[in-house]
């Protein structure tokens, strides 16, 4: 039943998506959001006076969408304040001025702050002068207080590095939306409701304070939605109750109250029951340091060469095959031999002790033979060969040795590193859903499947195929899989990772012992890249239709100046779903009778498996992924960054 409605919410979220990518339709909305705004923003004032809260985001827009907002700030002051309103018709018209003079040029901070100081300060005196304005000396300062603020804070908004602005600003609109009341039912309590289910603690406080400052309610608010929070941490209570709280607690805080004002209770309640249907992610980031991040990621790096460099070491030396060497004298000096017919004794093996001894004429040679001096030719012929075939191995021996000596080096130093400058939060926009299904010919599979995230918005999905079955093929595929996991969890670029794999099984002649099928995601764009080293074809399923990407090319590990994998680069923004598949799968046979595209992962990835891999005598694995949105993505999908292991089916 669950799987049936998350079907039909994907598929209704797809067809919004198809409708909100028309360039109509995003027309249309951005000019209705950009009216709202400046409208609603409009309607927040302090001690029964209207405030400039949106002029920073009036002068921060560019082009028609500006003078939406304008007409839209314009309307809004006409509406909700009158006469009281006129300088705000003054504010929105100043501020639009000032947008179209700062067209795409960027300003700093401290200057927004004072354009937007001197426009209120300006526009006060001037209604002072000319129409009477009897505003108190108290509430012009605040107006000119809240101008410079507003400019300064809406642009931290839209840059998103901080979190402490977006906090304010939902205070802001709690405090606009609780002075918009349609029918006498101010919006603000909704608003507060979801904030207190859903949002961090600073922003749920800031709303309740908005919300006594907007005089709406005797009941204290900036109380009930601090109350609220203690429900959200008790462990292990029922969901209902952490919807439920504001509603519940409104009502006590009432009681305790004396107040008989339901109002601001069935608001919560209303707002908790949409911030259950609709789950937002404002919480605050818990994460550790940048300090702390850096060196998780360098001892992950530091340690992934560490395991290059033993794989190096134990690479055993290859011996110098003497014996063949002296058979090979022995027919090329007896072969051609005019005497071998009648030769009484002949050699059926010449000792490898002569291969090391100096031979400077016949008569050293420590054996019978009638004719000495070709025998001894062709021993100086094999020496020379020895000779050529250890300096050759000493040669190998010496490179090895740097590469092992470069990766003792790094290794080192990246774990003597322990301090970087700290960097911004990247936010995800996307969350990934991920399944895959596998089935093995022995009880050993040499496919492995891995899902990890990366650094910043990164998210990586791997399929290594260890050539073959059995434990062997299992052994590589598991070794490759983890060295690729460590290596790109602690930052390394993708090609960097596949490059080092690849040199790996070059210069441990296993050249062809492993395929990689990687698609490197950015959670924060929806954009994708596949490489593809040796791996099957993949494909792509949007709108309904399914398309072949990649060719199945060399494996890595035959040679390290020429190797090279295999990129495809591709979007999953529209609800396209990416599909890897093993070589022991028939990728076109599995999407033949393709019905349902839009269907869960786990069940996609079952299906694929069941009608591709029929008559298959190898490793089959199936890996299905598809992008949601961050807000509405499924729980169970919001997989660790070790989540590894192929699911065995079968």
């Amino acid at each position: 039943m669950m799987t049936s409605i998350e079907t039909y919410v994907r598929r209704g979220k797809g067809t919004l998506r198809q409708w909100g990518a028309r360039p109509g339709v995003r027309l249309c909305l951005g000019t209705a959001g950009s009216f709202l705004a400046g409208c609603v923003l409009s309607a927040g004032g302090l001690a029964h006076a209207p405030m400039p809260l949106g002029l920073g985001l009036l002068m921060g827009m560019r082009g028609a969408r500006a003078a939406v907002m304008a007409l839209g700030s314009c309307a809004g002051y006409a509406l909700f304040w009158g006469q009281a309103g006129y300088q705000g018709l003054a504010w929105s018209g100043l501020g639009l001025g000032t947008a179209w003079l700062l067209g795409k040029r960027q300003q700093g901070l401290p200057l927004l702050g004072a354009i937007g100081a001197f426009l209120l300060a300006a526009v006060g005196v001037l209604f002072q002068i000319w129409l009477g304005d009897e505003t108190s000396i108290p509430i012009y300062l605040l107006r000119v207080a809240v101008g410079a603020g507003s400019a300064v804070l809406w642009p931290l908004v839209r840059e998103g590095r901080l979190q402490w602005p977006g906090w304010i600003a939902q205070g802001i609109l709690v405090l606009s939306l609780a002075q918009t009341a349609p029918g006498g039912f101010p919006l603000g309590y909704v608003a507060a409701g979801v904030l207190a289910v859903g949002g961090a603690f600073p922003a749920a406080a800031l709303a309740g304070l908005a919300l006594d400052l907007a005089r709406v309610t005797s009941v204290p608010m900036t109380a009930v939605l601090c109350l609220c929070w203690p429900v959200r941490q008790i462990p292990n209570s029922p969901r209902w109750l952490r919807y439920a709280a504001p509603g519940i607690i409104g009502l006590g805080v009432m009681g305790l109250c004396g107040s008989s004002d339901l109002l601001p209770a069935l608001g919560l309640a209303v707002g908790g029951g949409l911030g259950a249907l609709i789950p937002i992610h404002t919480e605050a980031a818990r994460r550790m340091d940048e300090v702390g991040q850096l060196q998780s990621r360098l001892e992950l790096m530091a340690g992934s060469l560490a395991r290059m460099r033993q794989q190096l070491l134990e690479v055993p030396v290859v011996p110098i095959d003497e014996a063949a060497l002296t058979a090979r004298v022995r027919e090329r000096a007896c072969g051609g031999c005019p005497g071998r017919k009648h030769c009484r004794q002949r050699l059926e093996e010449l000792p490898a002790s002569l291969l090391h001894r100096p031979l400077f004429e016949n008569t050293s040679l420590p054996i019978p033979c009638k004719k000495p001096g070709r025998m001894v030719l062709e021993l100086r012929r094999a020496q020379e060969q020895l000779r050529s075939l250890r300096a050759e191995r000493d040669r190998n021996a010496e490179y090895r040795w740097a590469v092992q000596q470069q990766y003792q080096y790094l290794s080192n130093y990246l774990q003597q590193t322990a301090d970087s400058l700290p960097r911004r939060a990247d936010r995800s926009r996307y969350r990934p859903e991920v399944a895959a299904c596998a089935v093995g010919k022995e009880v050993a599979n040499g496919d492995r499947c891995l899902w990890f995230a990366g650094t910043g918005c990164r998210y990586y999905v791997l399929l290594c195929d260890g050539m073959g079955t059995g434990m062997g093929a299992a052994q590589e595929g598991k070794f490759a899989a983890s060295l690729l996991r460590d290596m790109l969890s602690a930052g390394f670029p993708a090609e960097y990772a596949l490059g080092s794999i690849n040199s790996l099984l070059a210069l441990r002649g296993r050249a062809g012992a492993v395929t990689v099928d990687l698609a490197e995601i950015e959670l924060d764009t929806g954009r994708a890249a596949v490489y593809k080293w040796g791996a099957a074809p993949s494909w792509v399923i949007a709108q309904g239709r399914a398309e072949k990407i990649g060719t199945a090319g060399p494996p890595p590990g035959l040679s390290v100046k020429d190797g090279r994998e295999e990129v495809v680069r591709l979007s999953l923004r529209r609800g396209e779903v990416l599909i890897l598949l093993s070589d022991g799968v028939d990728g076109e046979a599995a999407l033949a009778d393709l019905e349902q595209a839009d269907a869960a992962p786990g069940e996609l990835a079952a299906q694929l498996l069941e009608e591709g891999c029929r008559d298959a005598c190898d490793d089959a694995t199936v890996a299905v992924i598809r992008l949601s949105s961050a807000a509405l993505a499924p729980i169970y999908h919001n997989l660790p960054s070790n989540a590894v292991e192929t699911q065995d089916v079968g």
